[in-house]
């Protein structure tokens, strides 16, 4: 498992860089703000967008690598009449030079604009998700009440952890967290839903609560919880069965894929 964050800080041990970042757009433009890239004296890790934009932020770079003027800083691009682009908005982008000595600060900042997701399960489905998701704009808390069940190597944009009872964990979550449920058991299943219910109860801040399994599981999940004196809103914030509709493979890559593209649309509108 690697991911662009991986890749810049393996490659940061070889050799300097530029590090190239949207900053602000106005207008229609090939990428968000945030989005960055990091340009090499032969090559590029991850993208901004944009065909002719990139091509130019990428010479500018490299002239700046091979010592060139220096370009620290941010410049303004127009994309319809300095660089021929359909788009017509403006982009503005940052350059910074980065080397070995700033990889720790590096992979704090670029990972601190991702959006969080825990993932409770270390199964097969929940392999396959994290690999995913390590490729998409997401941190992913992957979370196991057992030993020995994640990966010995993982990329930057993955944290585990051991949580017993697993439930414990949900607490601790970072506000804003997207949950995908997907344990070894039905019951742990089932205290980690109570516990998101719980905390979306008393604090609201867990955007979405995913559940693998059947629509007759979950009926079940909601005459339990019910007991529990959960009211039917409550139980209507847990999407349960998961995954996008009209994809009906049950291979763990392709739930994967389905799940993945269910949190992509959960996010926020640019």
């Amino acid at each position: 498992m690697t991911g662009a964050v991986d890749e810049l800080l393996a490659r940061l041990q070889r050799e300097n860089g530029v590090l190239v970042r949207v900053e602000s757009t106005q207008g229609s433009a090939p990428r968000e703000a945030g989005t960055w890239m990091a340009v090499w004296g032969d090559g590029l890790t991850a993208t901004i967008g944009g065909g002719q934009l990139e091509f130019q932020a990428t010479d500018e770079a490299r002239v700046w690598l091979a010592g060139g003027p220096a370009i620290e800083g941010v410049r303004r691009y127009p994309l319809g009449p300095s660089l021929g682009q359909c788009c017509g908005g403006v982009v503005f982008l940052s350059y910074r030079r980065i080397s070995a000595s700033n990889a720790k600060a590096l992979q704090t900042e670029l990972l601190a604009h991702l959006e969080p997701v825990a993932l409770f399960g270390g199964g097969h489905v929940g392999a396959a998700l994290a690999r995913l998701l390590s490729t998409l704009p997401f941190t992913v808390r992957w979370i196991d009440s057992r030993d020995g069940v994640f990966p010995d190597a993982l990329p930057a944009q993955i944290e585990t952890e051991h949580s017993e009872p697993v439930q414990q964990a949900v607490a601790q979550l970072a506000p804003g967290s997207r949950v995908l449920i997907m344990s070894f058991s039905h019951a742990e299943d089932l205290d980690i839903v109570i516990a998101c219910l719980k905390r979306l109860r008393d604090r609201d801040d867990l955007p979405y609560v995913g559940l693998i399994g059947s629509k007759t599981k979950w009926a079940t999940f909601r005459h339990r919880l019910e007991a529990r004196g959960f009211t039917a809103a409550e139980m209507d914030r847990v999407t349960c069965p998961i995954g996008v509709p009209g994809i009906t493979g049950k291979e763990p890559e392709v739930i994967a894929v389905a799940v993945a593209a269910q949190l992509l649309q959960s996010l926020p509108s640019a």
